[in-house]
Order: C-alpha cells, then structure tokens, then sequence
C-alpha cells in the first residue's frame, strides 16, 4: 500500500509535460493527488515531505482556508482608497505544489472555487471593476478524513468520501488509506517514533532553539548563487535514526533529492506507439468495468482519466530520466490507476444456520436462551408434527412471525382509548396467548374474533370495550408481542 502511495508522490513531484496546442489550448501536466482515510495514517507526514522535498510548495489547512484565499482576493488600498488584486496560495505556488490538509473541512463552496484552477490551471477574477487571469499551474496535493471520521469498510467508497464528482474526478489519483490492526506492523511503528524521540542532531545543545528550514518558504522568481559545495549522494546511516541497517540498501541525501527532482523535472519524455496502444486499450477496459471483482471505484472514470494515463507513464519516464515513454512506464502508471480507484467493499457476514458444524453447540445456547427466535430454515421446510410440548408452541410462533415479518404496515396503529389498566391489560395478553394455543396450525386469528371472544373467556365484572382492546394490541405492539395488519385485520403472535 505504502509504495504505491510513495510511487504517486513521486510522479506528482516530477510532474508530466505541460501541452499548449496551435489554437491555445493548454493541456496540464501537474498531477493531483488525494489521500483519504482514518486518522493517524501519517497523511500530514507525507504532505511536511513533499514541503521539504519540493522546489516550490505552500500549505494551507480546510477550515483556515476560504475561496479567495486560494485563488485571488480584492481588497482597497486604506491611503487612496484604490482596488487591488492579491493572489491566493494556487496562485503564489505556480510551478510549484499546493498542500491541503484537512481538505474534507472545506465548504462546498470554498472547494468550487478551486475547480478551473485544477484543471485549466488559472484563476480569472471578474470582480470590482478588475478583469485579470492568473497563473495557478500547480499540483495539489490534498488529505482528508471520510464522512464518517473514519473509513466504513462495508460502505461504497463514493459513500465514505463524500465528494462531488465534479471534483473527484479531476483528482489524477485518489488513495484510500486505513488504520490496520496488524501486531507487526504496529510493532514497527513504535519501535520507528521511539526511536525519533531519542534521536538529538550531533553538536546539539541542551535548550537550543530547534531551527525550521524555511527554504520552502522562498517565493522568489530567482534563485540566489551560493557557493557549490561538496553534495554527499548518500546518507551516512545511523541505527538511531534510520534503524537497522537492512542488506544494501541506501538513503539519499533530501539535498540531493531535490536536485534530482530539479534535473528530472525539465525533460520531456515522448510517447512511443506501444506506449499510447498500451494506453488505449486499458482505458477502454477502465471504462467498461464498473466494479473489480469485489472492489467498487473511488473515483468516477471519465476522458480525464485517459489523461492521468498520459501523465503518469510520463512521469515514470522523468523518474528513469529516458527521452521516450516505453510500454513499461505505460504499464507501471495503469498498475497505479488500478490500485487507486477501486477499492474492496466488504460484505457483512450472515449468521450461520444451526446446521453447520462450527457453531452448533452456539446455536443451541442461543435457542435457550431466546425460544423466540425465527430461524431461517422456518421459511424453506415445514417443521413436523412429530414434536410436542414447548416445541409445537415455538414452532406456532416461528410460523406467525415468518408470515408477519415480511408484510408492510399499511399505516399508523389505530388510536388508543382513554386507558386501560395493568390488570386488564395482562387479562387481555392471557387471553391472547391462549387463542394460539388452542390450535397447532394457528397463524393468525381475525379482529373481529378477539373482539366477539374477548368478554365470554370466563366472567368479567368490567368487559372489554372496542376501544381498549386496540389500546391493548397496541401496547403489546409497542412491546413486540403481536403485529396487527391493517389492511387484512388480522393478529399475529410474534
């Protein structure tokens, strides 16, 4: 999971290569990237990275973050009251990478805003007498949580996101990211952040000021001349910080890092014809299959996905620092789209019949314990005769329910009566459980039957009235005991 993430990262910071058509037409090489799921995930860790590691980056949180503060604002200069445009983060991270934390706590409104800049890569205000369009040709690079605070496996992931699709769908690649139980992994993560809060930088004095590289921070169109120094390739390794040292394997240096990425940044690949035949036809099976086995899509596949396509191949190119974009770079960037846009959706499990192995001596606990229950099987087999005592009762019940349950209430309960008392209402209930008992293949008994029967079971000094024997069916309703259908008038036993 964690490499493929890596492996988007990495084409986003390289980027594809922008196309300006004869008629004006600009086709976007910058890349977007979303990364949703649960908490603690370490989505903000991959976003400070790409600050650190990128030539030009801005952050920006959702709830801090408004409209016009992406974009463009206007504003009016206090000393000659004049008007004046100022730019936004997208705008001011031209070339560059905007990082979004928190991107689900933005409105709708505010996340419109940014839709011309995703895709045509400029803002154009129109607003208090000012007419302009700004350069806004950067990537985003956004992290949210689900709808629900954290991911519902069993929910489709459009239902977990929660997004327009008018929004997804410029989004190059959207990563679900969940918070797994594994003890492994787990172990691993804690052995990494102890390790981190031992580490201290060599020459570090106690109570010295930790220093916040700010280089990220450095807007400017130039860049200032220094003297070239010395660039070490590799890191030196040390077991506090980077842990055991694993086969042969080595870490680059982030200053090197960023002059790759500054050298690897400004080649152009071109498409080969296997390339662009591998493209079209995995574009065509991307649009024709709707789920993946049992994985449902996370972003809704439209012709901007035909050009995710183009630009990871040819970042994947940069990455190899090749002049073509060959059927390998083609084939790694479908391998990414089919992990990032579908996503399995678990199916809830049904509970297991009292046949199966596994789970009898279960089954009969529960059996005990709720002699209520309906059992499934009620509904493809009649149970015999054979049985007798409580077992003809229960099967009488299972019967009543396995009719009653599939049935509609036509509408509301019929309205209670002025009151009855905890007397007659147990009364009532005796009389109504000895109805079903009298017969074996009893199911229902009819309305106007309980209410003819209700006043001869034995001598009552105060009868039942209408009225209070609807009062009483719906308290024993209320208490799910028995359903009364409307629209046959007719009682059953639950």
């Amino acid at each position: 999971r964690t490499e493929y993430i890596k492996k988007a990262v990495l084409c986003l910071l390289l980027g594809g290569v922008e196309k300006i058509l004869e008629n004006g037409t600009r086709l976007r090489g910058d890349i977007n990237i979303m990364l949703i799921g649960d908490p603690s995930t370490a989505k903000s860790q991959v976003l400070r990275y790409v600050l650190n590691s990128a030539p030009r980056a801005i952050a920006t949180t959702g709830r801090g973050t408004s409209g016009v503060g992406l974009t463009a604002a206007i504003t009016t200069d206090k000393d000659s009251g004049e008007r004046r445009l100022e730019a936004g983060a997208m705008v001011l991270a031209d070339r560059g990478i905007v990082c979004i934390d928190e991107f689900d706590k933005m409105s709708d409104i505010d996340r419109t805003a940014i839709h011309e800049v995703m895709e045509q890569g400029r803002v154009t205000i129109s607003k208090a007498g000012i007419h302009a369009k700004l350069n806004a040709r950067c990537s985003v690079l956004a992290a949210a949580n689900p709808v629900y605070g954290r991911y519902d496996e069993y929910k489709n992931p459009m239902d977990n996101i929660g997004m327009q699709d008018s929004l997804l769908s410029r989004f190059d690649l959207l990563f679900v990211v969940l918070d797994v139980m594994d003890p492994e992994h787990d172990a691993r993560i804690a052995e990494f952040v102890l390790r981190m809060h031992r580490y201290r930088n060599p020459g570090e004095q106690d109570g010295e000021p930790i220093r916040i590289d700010g280089d990220v921070d450095n807007l400017a169109t130039y860049e200032d001349k220094e003297e070239e120094e010395e660039m070490e390739v590799y890191v030196k390794h040390d077991n506090l910080l980077h842990g055991q040292k694993k086969n042969t394997q080595k870490l680059c240096s982030l200053q090197f890092l960023r002059k790759y990425i500054h050298v690897a940044k400004s080649m152009s690949p071109v498409l080969t014809r296997e390339a662009a035949e591998c493209i079209s036809n995995e574009y065509a099976k991307l649009r024709t299959t709707d789920n993946l086995g049992n994985k449902s899509k996370t972003l809704p596949i439209t012709a901007r996905a035909l050009e995710t396509l183009i630009r990871l191949a040819t970042a994947h190119a940069k990455a190899r620092m090749s002049k073509t974009v060959e059927k390998r770079d083609a084939e790694s960037a479908v391998e990414l789209v089919n992990f990032a846009y579908f996503k399995e959706t678990k199916k809830k499990t049904k509970r297991r019949k009292a046949g199966d192995d596994d789970d009898n001596d279960m089954d009969d606990d529960d059996d005990e314990e709720d002699p209520f229950r309906f059992d499934e099987k009620d509904r493809k087999r009649p149970r015999t005769t054979s049985d007798t005592g409580d077992q003809e009762t229960m099967e009488t019940e299972d019967r009543s329910q396995a009719t009653a349950e599939p049935q509609p209430a036509a509408s509301d309960p019929p309205a209670a009566g002025e009151g009855v008392t905890e007397e007659k209402l147990e009364a009532f209930r005796k009389f109504i459980h000895e109805i079903f008992s009298t017969g074996h293949n009893i199911e229902q008994v009819p309305l106007d039957k309980i209410l003819e029967e209700v006043n001869q079971a034995g001598s009552r000094p105060d009868p039942f009235d209408e009225d209070e024997v609807m009062e009483c069916i719906n308290k024993m309703m209320e208490d799910n005991q028995v359903y009364l259908d409307i629209g046959t008038r007719a009682l059953f036993l639950i």
